[in-house]
């Protein structure tokens, strides 16, 4: 990588904060600016993480251009800044996850034409349409589902979901902000030439993610198995049979640093990136592995209605990605839960009240 200077937006969250990190630790004479509005709780934590690692902290928010055009020069942007909640907006005001996931993206790509920086944006496997998904024909079995041979859908087959997967159809909110933000980041690249790579991810885990129901459920699962509280398998029958795969944020790290070491090889292109069907897993066998590891069992509760936007099924099949870059995932399940495991128990008292 030449460049020199890199704003990584959504800086404290889980992902912004392990990337800046991780490129301030890997390349110590660059300038990493992490900007974020600490509005997710526990974000804050992170302040001290960042500080440490000589990574520059700005408190400031995507929607307001003017926390942007104040920086210094920029070379190149990793755009993390999302809601990232898939129940962002239902039943209430949408204007936030609208202005940050939209809003937010285009004055990124406002600030990279200004600076003719590049543009890293991380995009969501919530792009695809909820009643296509649903659609897949499945396996199941007594603790799974599993995406089943023989499907009628394109973009779909037993290694998961590729790019040439239908997007005609509603998605959610926040998988609608995102879709939209990738189809302004194509024109500002053919238009202004700056050059840009999208990277749809699926569900990413590690430690120092402060995790929710709705959004970093593989570290909730394991916070409440150490530090106690309720948890429920909901819908598709209450027993905790879908599967999403797991991708630790390090692997993540990995292929961004090789996209930004190799950008014009990637340049306009758009990937699925996840941990793919080799890291796959149910909810009832997230349940089983974190027992094994704290060694603590906790009552699970089951509830037959479904959430709205809710999916059995999502696998990444990550052939293009890999085709591309030669990245693949190489972190499994277990020890991604062991390391979040380990994470809670040395932080019990900051990060407690926050998942809880």
């Amino acid at each position: 990588m030449t460049r020199k200077t890199l704003l990584i937006t959504g800086g404290a969250g889980f992902v912004g904060s392990t990337l800046a990190i991780f490129f301030k630790t890997n390349y110590p004479t660059y300038s990493v600016i992490a900007l974020d509005n600490l509005r997710r709780r526990g974000s804050e934590l992170n302040l001290p993480r960042l500080r440490d690692a000589g990574v520059t902290f700005v408190h400031g928010d995507v929607r307001n251009s003017e926390d942007l055009t104040s920086l210094p020069r920029i070379d190149t942007i990793i755009e993390a800044s999302a809601d990232a909640s898939v129940l962002a907006g239902v039943g209430g005001d949408p204007d936030y996850v609208v202005n940050t996931n939209l809003l937010g993206t285009a004055n990124c790509l406002r600030l990279a034409r200004k600076d003719n920086a590049d543009f890293i944006f991380l995009s969501t496997s919530r792009v695809y349409p909820i009643a296509k998904l649903d659609k897949i024909l499945f396996d199941e079995s007594p603790r799974r589902f599993d995406i089943a041979s023989g499907q009628s859908v394109a973009g779909v087959s037993e290694r998961g979901i590729s790019e040439d997967f239908p997007l005609a159809g509603s998605r959610s909110l926040y998988g609608a902000t995102k879709l939209c933000s990738e189809i302004v980041i194509e024109e500002y690249r053919a238009f202004y030439g700056i050059r840009t790579v999208v990277n749809r991810c699926g569900l990413i885990a590690g430690p120092w993610q402060m995790g929710k129901v709705d959004q970093g459920v593989v570290a909730l699962w394991m916070a409440r198995h150490v530090f106690g509280g309720s948890l429920r398998y909901v819908g598709f029958g209450g027993e905790g049979k879908q599967i999403r795969d797991v991708l630790h944020v390090d692997d993540l790290c990995l292929l961004v640093d090789h996209q930004l070491n190799d950008l014009e090889a990637v340049n306009g292109q758009t990937y699925n990136v996840g941990g793919g069907a080799e890291f796959s897993v149910s909810l009832r066998e997230l349940t089983d592995l974190c027992e094994s590891i704290t060694g603590k069992k906790i009552e699970i509760g089951s509830d037959t209605a479904e959430r709205p936007a809710d999916i059995r099924i999502y696998v990444t099949d990550n052939s293009k990605v890999t085709g591309a870059t030669g990245w693949s995932p190489k972190t499994g399940l277990g020890q991604t839960l062991t390391e979040i495991y380990h994470w809670l128990m040395a932080n019990e008292d900051s990060v407690a009240p926050v998942l809880q």
